[in-house]
């Protein structure tokens, strides 16, 4: 949308005072955001930003998606992502564009050009609040994103408990996203740490259905094509009842009630497979 005549006389409403507006503009923003950032950080912020906005009016466009806004939605989209990443609130990060409305409305003489300059200049700041909102919450979901993959990691370690043995203690519910998560570290530690014997604990899996029954049998056929064998422990009581009642079979996968026994049992193998390479090489 182009207004020649209305964007002059926001170019001019803007440029007569601009240093003026722009202490103001910081005056506000600054007590909005209750000192949680240094005035120069916000000045500089603002600063930049109006220069931008006059700069979009002088092209004649009112639409903050033409060409000649490009700058302030750079900028605007900079200044979402910090404020979002620094924990300030939607409401608190909008209100660094919006506060110019309360900035400039003093300035009007009352004119009708004024009066419709000013109508203009408000539905301009209104797109670039909405484009702030919009880019604040698609940071937020990134940063919310992040933390769920870092905690899905943190949940999911995979332990050295022995030469040759590692150990990965579960806690929580398995679900397909983190079951890829868990394959992909025990795989990766029985490498780094050049073992042929995997425990997966599950004590501290609330319940077993058929379908977390699925993802610990991928996790161990995954780890069985990798050359390693696997133990399940944490079998308690109520967890033996829910998988016999569902009729799940672990088919030849050992399984122990606690991480000691499945230690013992690991190490049991591994002692027993060390005899009989003795064995065959005595033979040779």
């Amino acid at each position: 949308m182009t207004d020649d005549r209305g964007s002059q006389r926001l170019v001019e409403l803007l440029t007569g005072n601009s240093e003026t507006f722009v202490d103001q503009w910081v005056t506000v923003v600054g007590e909005s955001l209750t000192g949680r950032l240094s005035t120069a950080e916000v000045e500089r912020e603002l600063r930049d930003l109006y220069t931008a906005i006059r700069a979009g009016l002088a092209t004649g466009e009112l639409s903050v998606h033409a060409d000649g806004f490009a700058e302030v939605r750079s900028l605007l989209v900079e200044l979402s992502r910090n404020r979002a990443r620094q924990g300030f609130s939607p409401t608190e990060t909008a209100i660094s564009v919006f506060a110019l409305k309360q900035v400039l409305e003093p300035s009007l003489t009352g004119s009708a050009e004024d009066v419709r300059a000013y109508l203009q200049l408000s539905r301009v700041l209104d797109e670039l609040g909405l484009l702030t909102v919009e880019a604040y919450a698609r940071t937020r979901e990134e940063i919310i994103s992040a933390q769920a993959d870092q905690l899905l990691e943190l949940s999911t370690p995979v332990v050295k408990l022995w030469d040759g043995v590692v150990a990965v203690p579960l806690v929580g519910t398995l679900d397909s996203a983190r079951t890829q998560v868990v394959m992909e570290r025990l795989l990766q530690a029985l490498i780094d740490y050049n073992s042929t014997q995997a425990i997966i604990d599950i004590t501290g899996v609330p319940a077993v259905d058929t379908q977390v029954a699925q993802h610990l049998l991928k996790t161990v056929v995954a780890a069985r094509m990798m050359g390693a064998d696997c133990v399940i422990s944490g079998i308690r009581p109520q967890i033996a009842q829910t998988i016999v009642a569902l009729g799940i079979e672990f088919g030849d996968i050992p399984t122990k009630s606690t991480l000691a026994d499945a230690l013992r049992h690991a190490l049991g193998t591994i002692e027993r497979d060390k005899k009989l390479a003795e064995n065959r090489g005595s033979l040779l």
